[in-house]
């Protein structure tokens, strides 16, 4: 028997239980699931509310959601143009190697383009080799001169202060 092929649409409303439990599903495959704080509430207010943080798509096989993505856009001043910039890309482990991270990369890419975007940007753990080998082989350059920077918790409070 074939399996059905992946569809890909834009993430609404309705979506957010699902998105909430993609985020559970990744979080405990980076091992960070203690880390988690992202709500429902949350999800809803910050990706479908007044003030929009983010946009998603996600990804479905067989009216079943299997992967999703979650981006926005940044602005490059060396290339004077936006970035769409990969938060969370996710596809269910039962379902890795089947083309669902592919297709929602490939989809990205169309929006990239159609937006007038110079690229697309995402991290990834660096002991997550299944995902290097993947990106590698989409053509994905790591930039390893580049160290991710984060302030959060009480230094951020700090400095806000």
């Amino acid at each position: 028997m074939r399996r059905p092929r992946f569809s890909i649409r834009r993430a609404t409303r309705r979506d957010v239980p699902t998105i909430v439990a993609l985020i559970r599903g990744l979080a405990e495959y980076e091992r960070l699931a203690h880390q988690m704080e992202a709500t429902a509430d949350r999800i809803r207010r910050h990706g479908f509310g007044a003030r929009r943080y983010f946009e998603a798509l996600i990804c479905r096989r067989g009216g079943r959601a299997v992967g999703f993505a979650l981006y926005f856009f940044t602005y490059s001043t060396f290339m004077g143009r936006p970035t769409l910039y990969i938060e969370d890309l996710f596809v269910l482990p039962e379902e890795r190697g089947r083309g669902a991270g592919k297709t929602l990369l490939a989809a990205l890419a169309r929006l990239a383009v159609r937006r007038g975007c110079g690229r697309m940007e995402w991290a990834v753990l660096d002991w997550n080799t299944p995902a290097i080998r993947f990106y590698k082989r989409l053509g994905a350059g790591l930039r390893r001169e580049w160290i991710l920077a984060r302030l959060a918790g009480a230094p951020l409070q700090r400095l806000g202060r």
